[in-house]
């Protein structure tokens, strides 16, 4: 028996053309799975790229060179600009249009009615995006993802299986760190099995957080398939209009510093005094200032200055913000939470400073200062003074 899910649909970000890199990330992934996938369940389903946009066709081949096995675009002036109402609703015809799945395998013309998965970008449009699009769906959503598994499932549970035990074959297995970024937690889209409350829930769909997954290599002898979908688009859509439209980049800079000082928890004893201990160690190294993702979500009470400098997303270093390459990586007062340790594991050196000398960071640094960091902060930066002295005289 055909089933009526099939494929994992890639919604692809560009700007003008020139492709987002988190967009061959998830391809590479979706890539991976699939093989594996078709592998063990002896079926040839697809990657299939999906781009909105304007004049994008002669760019569709080079989603075929990065791994996708069919792309469908769309090509309108109106999707020249992201307006998330229009691509919500074309995104949707897309996922749910018979006649490209018909193209797609035309041996299952007419039986499959949606993708099986579906892959969205964990960025300030994918998250948006896809929220929006899996409501429009009727099914289950998981962000900012940095890990899959496609695998069978046994579990019993009171309202989707009515207390039996079911088999859920092909399931999407979508991890992310929770908030404390020491546990993973495995989030699942499954069907109501239970008779009384039947009804399925595809495509199985997350937002996957940029720099996680590995692109890959581009092929240009690679072969597939490239479709046009006309999509529908009324009066009533177009209410909103873009008159001008400026990217706005991250107000922190983690691609340039040498050195960069993240700060965490650690901060807690008196947290407007240790930002400041950070800000001075950071001015003698000549650093960026990062922090992990608890701060961001401003769990103590500091000045408006300090706050709206320091405990912002945009300085978030791990898999919910920015990964970094710096030849200097300085951790105070940070636990080594794996969210975190994503971030920072290829920089050149790593300095640790933590109290507690069972902390994870430990195992992921060069050296290892056990103490407080209001008692090591300012020895450091007394001993940098006396060395850039030496070095000056």
């Amino acid at each position: 028996m055909t089933e009526k899910y099939r494929h994992l649909y890639v919604i692809i970000e560009h700007e003008d053309g020139k492709f987002l890199p988190v967009s061959f990330e998830m391809i590479g992934e979706a890539r991976r799975l699939l093989d594996d996938f078709n592998l063990k369940y002896s079926s040839n389903e697809k990657v299939v790229a999906v781009i909105l946009g304007h004049n994008i066709k002669d760019i569709s081949k080079k989603l075929i060179e990065y791994g996708s096995d069919v792309v469908i675009f769309a090509d309108n002036p109106e999707l020249k600009d992201i307006r998330n109402t229009i691509y919500t609703k074309v995104i949707c015809q897309i996922a749910q249009d018979t006649k490209s799945l018909g193209e797609i395998e035309p041996e299952y013309a007419g039986e499959v009615k949606k993708p099986r998965y579906m892959f969205f970008a964990a960025d300030s449009i994918g998250r948006h995006l896809s929220s929006t699009v899996l409501v429009e769906l009727e099914s289950g959503l998981a962000s900012d993802i940095n890990q899959l598994v496609i695998e069978d499932i046994e579990m019993s549970h009171q309202q989707k299986t009515g207390g039996t035990k079911e088999t859920y074959k092909k399931t999407l297995k979508m991890y992310r760190p929770d908030f404390s970024g020491f546990l993973w937690t495995t989030i699942l889209c499954l069907d109501n099995k239970n008779p009384a409350f039947q009804r399925d829930y595809h495509p199985q769909s997350c937002s996957i957080i940029p720099g996680v997954f590995e692109s890959l290599k581009p092929d240009s002898s690679r072969e597939g398939k490239i479709i046009e979908f006309i999509p529908t688009i009324d009066e009533e859509d177009l209410k909103v209009k873009v008159l001008s439209r400026q990217i706005i980049k991250s107000v922190v800079d983690f691609d340039t510093p040498r050195t960069i000082v993240s700060f965490g928890r650690g901060i807690k004893e008196n947290p407007e005094q240790n930002i400041r201990l950070v800000e001075n160690l950071a001015k003698e190294l000549n650093a960026e200032i990062g922090v992990t993702l608890p701060i961001s979500k401003k769990p103590y009470s500091v000045s408006q200055a300090l706050d709206s400098k320091y405990m912002i997303p945009d300085r978030v270093i791990g898999t919910s913000g920015h990964k970094t390459s710096a030849m200097l990586y300085v951790a105070a007062g940070v636990s080594g939470a794996m969210q975190h340790v994503w971030g920072m594991k290829d920089s050149g050196f790593v300095v640790a400073i933590n109290p507690d000398e069972d902390a994870p960071i430990k195992n992921e640094c060069d050296i290892f200062i056990k103490g407080r960091m209001e008692d090591v902060i300012p020895l450091l930066i007394e001993e940098i003074k006396k060395q850039i002295q030496i070095v000056e005289a």
